[in-house]
């Protein structure tokens, strides 16, 4: 099948070693060549398990860094800097002799030929490949309404986090210098959409950053008075997660001031606030100029670019339907994992994504050694989310933790897949300066950030979808 676009350059890997040939013998001849789209959890954790293996690796992604999305919403909230939560690509791979990083968006694909059209700026180019791995994740979904994303952003990368983080702390400082009493009231009142652990983290800890970080900040307003309001369409707050710990979260949000309204819809998103189809009047129309989109999400624009190419079927969420060993069927070459497969109902969560990466990659190594490949099996190892300081839920297996036990434990997993010494090192004094403290040490913000969707929408070139 042809490219979705032309080309106009080529790069092809260096040959010039000797390693194991793709049928098994030894020799001098091309190495196999390994190109993962994608350096999130799945991609990241892909490459890391091909360390040893006779192949070499390019990992393409649209950006220069691997993202730790997890702890995405304390970059958006004042606890932690962006290089915490992001670490440069490189340097994570800087040590990993058969691996290089190329940055760039993969745009399209020739499954038959095994090559694929990366673009970058304004060149495009193209690469080949032995097997393929597509690690591209997920986008925030507004369920057809794309137009809620200008005004109500999502949370699922770098630019998204920045941006939140100037739009919540600029409302703040606009409210300060406002005299209208109603005005004031809308611009300190903060929308959260959608009552999942990403929902419930940032209602969390806006509620928390105004009535403890900010308290004593200001001279004309009482951060303690702001609103935060978290919707859901459901009627369940943290719906896979136990009752038990449901109702614990649920108290623990509303100690805290947070308004938790269940079973309402939003039908609408504008500048200056949100409708819902609630019959309540003070529910149907929200003045709020801070909303915040964690309701739900869709595949990457990618996923639907390699179903054409190979003809394989996608679902609701334009996420690719893989045979058991993750596998696109009819290509045994080309793996997806993570956020955008469609395999057996798996969540879209950071542990599927490592482990269906790390899964992949020893495909590909068995393969070489001619060694039969299995299915893969997800190990269920639980879920947490934190409410605020010394407050969260979590399941580990069939240990069920709240409070400030739940909290320990939502520390230890977090460092422990930190990304680095240094960047665990620095998230530590961060969290302590957050936890133990009351400071937010990252709230430097600038207007650019704030407008960064609509900028970023007049800086993409013209026909670039997401990868």
């Amino acid at each position: 099948m042809a490219m979705s676009q032309r080309t106009d350059m080529r790069y092809a890997p260096s040959t010039d070693r000797t390693m194991t040939t793709r049928g098994g013998s030894s020799g001098r001849s091309a190495p196999h060549r390994v190109v993962i789209v994608g350096c999130g959890f799945g991609g990241l954790f892909a490459a890391r398990a091909l360390r040893r293996a006779p192949v070499e690796i390019t990992v393409i992604d649209r950006t220069n860094h691997h993202l730790f999305q997890p702890l995405l919403y304390q970059l958006a909230t004042g606890i932690l800097s962006s290089g915490e939560v992001a670490p440069p690509i490189r340097d994570v791979l800087r040590r990993q002799s058969n691996a290089r990083v190329l940055l760039g968006e993969v745009v399209g694909i020739d499954a038959d030929r095994r090559s694929l059209a990366v673009r970058t700026l304004a060149s495009q180019w193209e690469i080949d490949y032995d097997s393929l791995i597509v690690a591209t994740g997920a986008a925030p979904s507004y369920f057809g309404h794309a137009r809620f994303a200008a005004d109500a952003p999502g949370l699922k990368t770098l630019d998204d986090a920045l941006e939140i983080r100037a739009r919540i702390f600029g409302a703040f400082e606009l409210a300060e210098r406002e005299s209208d009493p109603a005005r004031s009231g809308c611009l300190t009142t903060f929308v959260v959409v959608g009552a999942g652990p990403t929902g419930v983290e940032m209602a969390g800890q806006i509620a928390e950053l105004s009535r403890r970080a900010l308290a004593g900040n200001f001279r004309s307003i009482d951060p303690c008075r702001a609103r935060v309001v978290l919707l859901d369409g459901g009627h369940e707050l943290l719906a896979s997660f136990p009752e038990s710990l449901r109702r614990r979260a649920r108290r623990d949000l509303e100690q805290m001031g947070v308004e938790i309204q269940l079973g309402v819809r939003v039908t609408g998103v504008d500048p200056a606030g949100v409708d819902t189809d609630s019959d309540d009047p003070a529910l149907k129309r929200i003045p709020a100029v801070t909303k915040i989109w964690a309701a739900g999400v869709q595949a990457s624009a990618l996923g639907r670019v390699i179903a054409e190419a190979t003809e394989a079927a996608v679902d609701r969420a334009g996420r690719i339907q893989v045979s058991d060993d993750c596998t696109v069927p009819g290509h045994p070459e080309i793996l997806v994992v993570g956020d955008l497969m469609a395999l057996h109902h798996l969540p879209g969560v950071a542990e599927v994504a490592m482990q269906s990466g790390v899964h992949a990659a020893r495909t590909i190594s068995r393969r070489l050694r001619g060694q039969p490949v299995g299915a893969f099996r997800y190990r269920d190892v639980g879920s947490m989310a934190t409410i605020s300081r010394f407050r969260a839920v979590a399941t580990l297996g069939p240990i069920r933790l709240s409070g400030f036990a739940g909290w320990l434990a939502w520390l230890v997993v977090h460092l422990a897949f930190l990304t680095g010494f240094k960047n665990r090192v620095a998230t530590v004094a961060s969290w302590t300066v957050a936890f133990v403290g009351r400071g937010r040490p990252q709230r430097a913000i600038t207007a650019h950030q704030a407008l960064g969707r609509a900028a970023g929408a007049a800086d993409r070139p013209s026909g670039g979808d997401p990868g």
